[in-house]
């Protein structure tokens, strides 16, 4: 899998890897984090003999979203709830009263309302130690990445200033951008700015470690771009000129139109302006995936139907019918961007809508598409999420951060499905985690992988997301005996078998 950026695209050697999101992880401090955790995961990895470990966005989330990475106000933060606070421990700026878990935490779920507070409070906790002295590091980081910092940290501190309000309710001047309005805020709020900014460079130190361990397992960092970034964001706020917007509010906004049996979705996140960031040569795009791509080896690109042609919806529109299929930037962005970043190491999310164009681009720039096991219909003869149809140019999935494991998709299977399923992969159906995930490691896929919860046979208990939904995503979390070496070594076997290793 590895082997660097290409000029023209990514080249994939047959491989395969777990998907776990970050905050899945185990931790002390009720949240997996960058710390002891991630690098024992890597650890597993290793003993695994697999190379990819894929996750989410690791973007700030926040409570009003359910703490959805798909939902943050910045397309080039960090979340402080990922921040290890042992190595902040280590570095005199928390003592070890401070670093004791928190109370009303358990090893198996994220209690947000109990760690968000946490650790919000140790941060403030670490930088006002860190800020009686200061450090050239830190200067030097605020100056290497002042193109977004700057925005972000000033939106993060009106944020609180506001009491959480979306900048489309702050004063005009704030709101437009004014340059004085800017200036005096920097000036009230300089110290919340550098306190954000502080978090940042905590968050970027650590993931550097955390990089650098992976590369040191021989471990591909597969990583995640959410098409939209959400309107409430500093993204928005700072670089309204790249957004469909009309007088600082949307005037189409994101989503996808009905399908047979259902109704289409509104997201609700403004679409961009297409004409205007090529213009600007997709300015703030090739900076967002130039940070992204100093985070990550590969990247997944979300929604990538939507690069081909998208649907805008009218923003005072409440049904997604009443939208309109727009064409996107296509060829010219990724030939832009290509040259910009050095490569395009990207795999794509073309899951929905699929469409000669699509596929046209895709195959162009040779990215891997999705394939998943649980979307296919078992009964008939081909179809493209059966296993056994895969091929070469995909990744494929036992089960995604936004379907149910496998054993709880299984029990949930009419009677009729299920036969047809264990006829395909010739299996029983005792333990059916296994089995598919040994029949998605046989396909033809590039690149195959599962989740820690299929690796443990769990059931619709381990669903990380139900899309659609706000209450109780992205809190599953795994033991951390739960991944020993009797479980390393049967996935380091069924990798060698199908020749993945």
């Amino acid at each position: 899998m590895r082997g660097g950026r290409k000029n023209v695209r990514m080249d994939f050697e047959r491989a395969s890897g777990v998907f776990c999101h970050v905050t899945s992880l185990p931790g002390r401090h009720g949240i997996g984090d960058l710390g002891a955790g991630a690098r024992d995961f890597l650890a597993f990895l290793e003993r695994a003999d697999q190379s990819v470990w894929q996750f989410c966005p690791v973007g700030p989330t926040s409570g009003a979203h359910g703490h959805s990475p798909y939902s943050s106000p910045s397309a080039f933060a960090g979340n402080p709830l990922l921040l290890d606070l042992d190595a902040l421990h280590e570095r005199g700026w928390l003592t070890t009263a401070e670093v004791e878990p928190p109370e009303g935490c358990d090893d198996a779920t994220v209690a947000y309302d109990v760690v968000a507070p946490y650790k919000r409070e140790r941060l403030r906790r670490a930088f006002e130690r860190f800020d009686e002295a200061g450090s050239p590091g830190f200067d030097a980081f605020r100056e290497r990445e002042s193109d977004w910092l700057a925005d972000y940290a000033l939106f993060a501190a009106l944020k609180a200033e506001h009491d959480g309000a979306p900048w489309t309710a702050w004063p005009t001047g704030l709101r437009e951008r004014d340059p004085d309005a800017l200036a005096r805020a920097r000036d009230e709020h300089a110290e919340a700015v550098r306190y954000h900014a502080f978090v940042q460079w905590r968050f970027d130190e650590q993931w550097r470690a955390l990089r650098a361990a992976a590369d040191d397992r021989g471990v591909t960092l597969l990583g995640d771009v959410p098409m939209y970034p959400a309107l409430d964001s500093a993204d928005v706020w700072a670089n309204p000129e790249a957004f469909a917007l009309a007088d600082g509010r949307p005037s189409a906004v994101a989503g996808v139109p009905p399908n047979p049996g259902d109704d289409g979705q509104r997201w609700g996140m403004p679409v961009y302006d297409w004409d205007a960031l090529a213009a600007d040569d997709y300015g703030w795009w090739r900076a967002r995936l130039g940070r992204l791509l100093e985070r990550v080896d590969v990247a997944r690109l979300d929604h990538f139907k939507a690069f081909e042609s998208f649907w805008a919806i009218p923003a005072d529109a409440e049904d997604p019918a009443a939208g309109e299929w727009r064409v996107g930037p296509g060829v010219d962005f990724f030939e832009t961007v290509r040259d910009a970043v050095g490569g395009l190491p990207f795999v794509v999310e073309d899951l929905g809508f699929l469409d000669a164009e699509l596929e046209s681009l895709r195959e162009r720039f040779g990215f891997p598409g999705m394939r998943v096991a649980q979307y296919a219909d078992w009964c008939a003869d081909h179809h493209r999420h059966k296993p056994h149809d895969y091929p070469r140019d995909c990744v494929a999935y036992t089960s995604t951060h936004d379907t149910d494991t496998i054993t709880g998709y299984y029990d949930g299977l009419d009677d009729t499905q299920r036969a047809c399923m264990e006829y395909a992969l010739g299996v029983s159906g005792d333990g059916v985690a296994w089995d598919v995930v040994d029949g998605v490691w046989e396909s033809e896929a590039v690149l195959a992988v599962t989740t820690v919860p299929d690796l443990l046979g769990a059931g619709s208990e381990a669903r990380l997301n139900t899309p659609g939904t706000t209450a109780g995503n992205w809190r599953w979390r795994f033991d951390p005996a739960a991944l020993d070496d009797a479980l390393a070594e049967r996935l380091r076997a069924t990798t060698a078998a199908s020749g993945r290793a």
